[in-house]
């Protein structure tokens, strides 16, 4: 029998979601919200990142993150430049001031994670990061226009009521 609070999209939703409500509540005294620290950690890990690469990175759709690093930019934690070898490319990075909150809040997330994690061992965690990438991978199997609901389908439900 299908239980929605046994499922494994919905188990791993609530943590996601419930690690990020903690996460976002510690993120406020430094006035950064959860995307923009996901930005701030990505570009610490990775400097002259396109706007696609960490679109990717940071699980952002690309005018979302287009209108973040804007906000960004502004506040002074990140600047955008062309690359000299293709002046089409606007390569993102963190100012000096964007890496050091960086560095300040890593400790936090990775303090984050720890709690979460505690009770398990070093290669349980292992198995459960690769398990995670692993499902995440194998969603690539769906085919978009599988997912679509044929037309009428739900017209015809609503009728049948």
């Amino acid at each position: 029998m299908y239980r929605l609070t046994d499922s494994f999209p919905y188990l791993l939703n609530r943590v996601g979601v419930r690690i990020g409500e903690l996460f976002t509540e510690r993120l406020k005294p430094y006035d950064v919200t959860l995307p923009m620290y996901r930005v701030l950690a990505s570009l610490w890990e990775r400097s002259d990142q396109r706007l696609n690469e960490l679109s990717k990175a940071t699980v952002m759709e690309v005018s979302t993150l287009s209108r973040l690093i804007g906000t960004m930019e502004t506040r002074g934690h990140v600047t955008r430049h062309r690359l000299d070898d293709n002046a089409r490319v606007v390569a993102i990075n963190l100012t000096a001031a964007g890496r050091a909150l960086a560095e300040e809040l890593i400790p936090l997330a990775m303090q984050f994670e720890e709690v979460a994690i505690h009770s398990f061992g070093k290669a349980e965690v292992l198995r459960l990061k690769s398990a995670m990438e692993a499902v995440y991978e194998h969603l690539n199997a769906l085919d978009p226009e599988a997912l679509q609901v044929p037309p009428g389908k739900r017209a015809g439900r609503r009728a049948a009521r």
